[in-house]
């Protein structure tokens, strides 16, 4: 398994890892599904804390594969193979979701999970014999993650009130996995080809997102709830807005180890937020029926928060870098006035009227930017 080039032209998705995403659409989608079924119950502690565990399965899980793909996608018979055993084991991730948000057990989502990290150990092993350039940091890899999945199947074994300490003990010693790895010397991975990947499963779990404010508005019409158009139009400007905020201005991702590592963790708040936006307007739907066993303020701040975790992720991970000025303020200040909005009438409607005055702000200002630098220079004549 030989390396690809970090500075490879033309560098793009394979159609395996376009498949590799579509698979995980299944798990994304149980996860926001048991969120809005948890928060309509009004279940909301047990909501955050399993869904927050869940997602950091199916995230680790992704981001794993794709920064390895990206260094060493060799498309041969062999990583097809092992890739396709990956998929395998998110679609157990995906079957293991509702049991534990129900249940609180997370047997199947381990070995799904545990199913996942071996086959990466595999890619890994290979990699250390075919790179010798990178063999120590492959290696370590192949390592960690073995030792810390035998960390998560002996974690199944210990008494239920150790389960939160646990797992948060054995995140972070997979969150390290890569940082001790890649001291000796990064892996070759492609910083355009990352960030390319980071923006499909961004437009992945923002379609999830418009798929089950779809089905829920859907579902209320046929039950005769007309007054849900209003709140359709609002959830798909919130969608929009966070489109276009996210891929506003082209990004790369950092290609120094600290800065890199920071990108590529903080994403997990990005993809777990927008599912969590489409997960909250469908508790805002249930409510507007009243199937919901929680208040209007409780119903608006399920959607509040994620997009206040949203904009002050992207804003941390993207706007600070690249732009300054009154943009650089309003992200921060929009994320404070959204989690205000559902202590006032319509919070979702005036979610929504925030991230268009954000949108129109950036677009304004990014033109204010590039008219000069583009204006035709004088004719010397």
């Amino acid at each position: 398994m030989r390396p690809r080039l970090r500075d490879e032209p033309h560098r793009s998705a394979t159609p395996l890892e376009l498949f590799f995403d579509l698979c995980f659409v299944v798990a994304v989608a149980q996860a926001a599904g048991n969120l809005h079924h948890d928060v309509s119950e009004g279940h909301l502690g047990h909501a955050v804390i399993s869904y927050l565990m869940v997602f950091f399965a199916i995230w680790w899980s992704w981001m794993n594969f794709t920064w390895f793909a990206s260094a060493y996608d060799t498309d041969d018979d062999v990583y097809r193979i092992t890739t396709l055993v990956q998929i395998a084991g998110a679609l157990i991730i995906a079957a293991g979701v509702p049991r534990a948000f129900t249940d609180g057990d997370f047997t199947v989502i381990t070995y799904g999970y545990v199913v996942m990290r071996l086959a990466a150990v595999v890619h890994w092993t290979r990699a250390a014999a075919g790179d010798p350039e990178h063999r120590s940091a492959a290696r370590r890899y192949a390592i960690g993650v073995t030792v810390v999945q035998i960390g998560w199947l002996l974690r199944l074994t210990l008494p239920d009130e150790w389960g939160i300490a646990s797992f948060v003990l054995l995140a972070l010693a997979d969150l390290l996995v890569p940082a001790v790895a890649e001291r000796p010397g990064m892996t070759p991975w492609h910083p355009r080809h990352i960030t390319e990947r980071y923006g499909l499963f961004t437009l992945i779990v923002l379609g999830e997102a418009v798929l089950s404010i779809s089905l829920a508005i859907q579902t209320g019409l046929d039950a005769g709830a007309h007054g849900l158009w209003s709140l359709a139009a609002a959830g798909a400007v919130i969608v929009f807005a966070i489109w276009w905020l996210y891929f506003d201005r082209p990004v790369e991702a950092p290609d120094r180890l600290p800065y890199s590592l920071v990108w590529g963790y903080g994403h997990y708040l990005i993809f777990a937020a927008v599912a969590a936006v489409g997960a909250g307007l469908v508790v805002v739907a249930d409510h507007e029926r009243h199937i919901a066993h929680i208040s209007e303020v409780t119903a608006g701040y399920a959607v509040a928060v994620p997009v206040a975790v949203y904009l002050l992720t992207v804003w941390v991970l993207h706007v600070r870098l690249q732009q300054r000025g009154a943009v650089v303020v309003a992200f921060p200040v929009v994320a404070l006035l959204a989690l205000l909005a559902p202590l006032g009438p319509a919070p979702v409607a005036l979610l929504a009227l925030l991230l268009f005055a954000l949108v129109t702000l950036t677009v304004l200002l990014r033109r204010r930017d590039v008219l000069p630098t583009s204006a035709p220079e004088a004719d010397p004549a």
